[in-house]
């Protein structure tokens, strides 16, 4: 068992304050693609499979290179990871900016950009977090932190559309490369100066840490849930603009650009509030229950917001409940993987657990862009989204949040 807490380096405040800065940016700023779906597509004479194919292909690249990235950070630490990843996602920025080739467009969009991700988002960040902040304060800090990327798409959603409104999407994109390029900065402020790989009790490598994590059931069952939530989320974020566009012939008050802005800056807002609340309960309340009442939660607002009759009102309270439970699994998630795991290898075991999120995710937004180009309609994968949601609910339900006891070498 590691239950040995590591010796910070860095203060609680400072991991809470300059963590949460580098996740508002990373996350924040993608939260706002969906945004530029319809400009984007429109201005090219491209379908919109183009489009949920880079945001597809962002988020399984996110997911494949994190468990890589965050064995790296786990091994030489999480500073140069980050400056790294500050430097590629303003570099993807800029790249889509300026492309007008479908190719080009994907491979910043989606390379570039699912590369810095792996270096600038929650993994890494709840790794620094892990290994500075007490194991009993440890989901609610990562609640704040997973709050602080809720309030980056709560700032950044307005800020989007006010970029896209005034100067246009290319322009709108290289300011928000200007945006990305802080993290830089930000990632100097993390640096853990005291920084030692072992920095934890034991001697376990990482071929042992990884074949002990994926032979635990409930590390396979928080897998299984993380899909979910990864297709649940980017489906919502990439499609539910062209969504309410599409349904403006029958409700018209729904077709305003400012109606799935309001909407998307609502998720943001109460998954600030969300995320919390999940910090604050998973240090009271067995984590498991947490998540299949988030996940179920989410297939009944999904079924109400398809079945009734849509207009701004409707959509505002749908997306206040999805944004309550938007982020909520992320702490509730890696709380569990530390508890049972242990922090010596939380970055890459998070990473790990997120490639299964990641491909949930590329399904939401590839399926979404696909489905629609061949059917001309988003039902399929609304229903498929909230089968997936009783689902998860299910699977998290037989998770054991017990620490794993190992036997000490000689």
């Amino acid at each position: 068992m590691n239950s040995a807490a590591p010796k910070a380096s860095l203060s609680m405040q400072q991991v809470l304050i300059f963590g949460g800065l580098m996740v508002t940016l990373s996350m924040g700023i993608r939260h706002g693609f969906g945004l530029f779906n319809l400009p984007i597509t429109m201005a090219n004479g491209w379908g919109r499979e183009t489009f949920a194919l880079t945001i597809a292909l962002q988020n399984l690249i996110w997911g494949a290179v994190q468990p890589i990235t965050g064995a790296l950070a786990d091994r030489y630490g999480a500073f140069k990871i980050m400056v790294a990843g500050g430097a590629l996602y303003a570099l993807g920025l800029a790249g889509m900016a300026v492309s007008t080739d479908a190719l080009n467009f994907t491979l910043a969009g989606g390379l570039l950009i699912g590369l810095a991700q792996t270096a600038t988002t929650y993994s890494v960040v709840y790794g620094i977090l892990g290994r500075n902040v007490p194991a009993d304060k440890r989901v609610w800090a990562m609640g704040i932190a997973a709050a602080a990327g809720s309030f980056g798409q709560f700032l950044m959603i307005p800020t989007e559309q006010g970029l896209l409104s005034s100067f246009g999407a290319q322009d709108a994109l290289l300011l928000l490369g200007l945006m990305a390029s802080l993290m830089i900065p930000t990632a100097f402020m993390l640096r853990e100066k005291n920084f030692v790989y072992n920095h934890t009790l034991g001697d376990q490598t990482i071929k042992e840490a990884l074949k002990e994590a994926i032979s635990n059931p409930s590390f396979r069952f928080l897998t299984l849930g993380y899909f979910v939530c990864g297709f649940q989320v980017v489906f919502i974020a990439v499609h539910l603009a062209p969504y309410l566009k599409d349904l403006s012939a029958i409700y018209p008050a729904v077709g305003a650009p400012a109606v799935a802005t309001t909407a998307l800056a609502l998720i943001g807002l109460f998954n600030i509030f969300g995320t919390y609340s999940a910090g604050m309960l998973g240090q009271r309340l067995p984590k498991r229950y947490l998540l299949s009442a988030i996940y179920l939660g989410r297939s009944v607002a999904i079924t109400a917001f398809v079945l009734l009759p849509l207009s701004p009102t409707s959509t505002y309270i749908f997306a206040a409940i999805m944004g309550f439970l938007w982020l909520s699994t992320i702490p509730l998630t890696n709380g569990i993987v530390a508890q049972i795991f242990g922090v010596k290898y939380l970055t890459m075991l998070s990473g790990l657990i997120f490639f299964s999120h990641q491909l949930g995710s590329f399904c939401g937004a590839f399926l979404g862009g696909y489905l629609y180009d061949h059917t001309g309609s988003y039902l399929i994968v609304w229903q498929i989204a909230i089968a997936l949601g009783v689902f998860a609910c299910l699977v998290n339900l037989p998770v054991k949040e017990r620490a794993i006891h190992r036997v000490a070498n000689a």
